[in-house]
């Protein structure tokens, strides 16, 4: 079997199933990448048991048929480095030949009928939403998880659907990021009983494989342990996270004090200046609203002191509340720098809540002031 492919085109399917594969693991054989040519079309695959990814490889010139495993970190290695346009791949019956113009590496291949066996989407009922949409609502959310974490299910990102509604959600306790848009269906299908919580890093290898389109996600979920995602060009198949997701909805302030209009650009340049003087022992920044300005204060010993001021259009009475400048970052990166933000507060003891006009909503418990 031989293929003759984009370099490129390789390189960023080797990129995505790599994220799968495992750096150790007790069975060798998925250390490989299964690349399966049927059909005229050309699949990569990776696995580490738990998510597994089928990627279309564009761009391939096929000559036959067939399977091979691939060893996947020294094929990539040899992809980042080679500089022609297009290479080739001589699929032999003990090994690979991969060839550049002035290059050939010739390496060692594992039977592929030793790989275990990759899920494909074939389901007929299942939910659609608009790529790019998904992907904002994952890039959004992501990062308030916390993967380490063995209480509830902390560890990845809740799906809530409702009528014609995807709600994403996540929190690691501290912060609480939630996203809703629109969605629609495709077949008989119906809200699961019980949302699933899908891992962060099953997420964030959907959100690198959704393409700048507006081609639609399908996503089954009806499966009682396992949820698969289809985009342009992967699948994507996962088991879920055990455990009870937080009731959510009990951590949102139903009521606010002041609602401040921020612009996001210029917010998160003066939290990012206030991040500098802060270390590990002393992360709390003082954020000062009043009349016309916000002025962000941090101290930390052996550090500095900052003082940092932001005109706004606030013209209520003064209030102070420390926040972790890193979790108001987190938001705030991920908005277009001329998005409108409102942040609503209370008290200098009660949660913080920033929202957009696109549905995203973004909650953090403040710090502690005493001391």
């Amino acid at each position: 079997m031989k293929l003759e492919c984009n370099r490129s085109a390789l390189a960023a399917a080797f990129g995505a199933v790599g994220a799968v594969i495992p750096s150790r693991t007790p069975k060798p054989i998925l250390l490989n990448a299964k690349l399966q040519v049927a059909g005229g079309k050309t699949t990569l695959i990776g696995t580490d048991s738990e998510i597994a990814i089928r990627y279309d490889v564009p761009d391939v010139d096929c000559k036959g048929s067939g399977e091979a495993l691939l060893p996947t970190k020294r094929v990539n290695d040899i992809l980042r480095e080679l500089r022609d346009d297009r290479v080739t791949l001589h699929i032999e019956q003990d090994a690979v030949r991969l060839c550049g113009e002035r290059s050939e590496f010739r390496l060692p291949v594992s039977d592929p009928a030793e790989y275990p066996p990759v899920a494909e989407f074939d389901d007929q009922d299942y939910f659609t939403i608009a790529g790019k949409t998904l992907r904002d609502m994952i890039r959004r959310t992501v990062f308030a998880t916390d993967p380490e974490s063995a209480r509830y299910a902390l560890g990845g990102i809740l799906f809530e659907f409702s009528e014609n509604r995807l709600s994403l959600v996540a929190t690691d306790s501290r912060r609480l990021a939630l996203m809703h848009a629109p969605c629609g269906k495709h077949g008989n299908v119906l809200p699961p009983a019980a949302p699933p919580v899908v891992p962060s890093k099953t997420m964030s290898l959907l959100e690198r494989t959704i393409p700048d389109t507006d081609d639609p996600v399908h996503i089954a979920i009806h499966h009682p342990n396992d949820v698969l995602f289809k985009t342009a060009n992967a699948t994507i198949f996962s088991r879920l996270v055990e455990g009870r997701f937080p009731r959510y909805q009990d951590v949102i302030p139903r009521s606010h004090a002041v609602s401040i209009d921020l612009i996001a650009g210029s917010f998160h340049s003066v939290v990012r200046q206030a991040m500098i003087v802060t270390n590990e022992e002393s992360r709390g920044v003082d954020f000062s609203f009043a009349s016309g300005s916000v002025v962000l204060v941090s101290q930390a010993a052996d550090v500095g002191v900052s003082r940092i001021e932001l005109p706004i259009s606030y013209t209520g009475e003064e209030l102070v509340i420390r926040f972790d400048p890193r979790f108001i970052s987190d938001f705030l990166k991920v908005l277009p720098a001329e998005m409108q933000v409102s942040l609503k507060l209370s008290t200098d003891e009660d949660p913080g809540v920033l929202t957009t006009e696109d549905g995203y909503t973004y909650v953090i418990m403040p710090l502690s002031r005493e001391g």
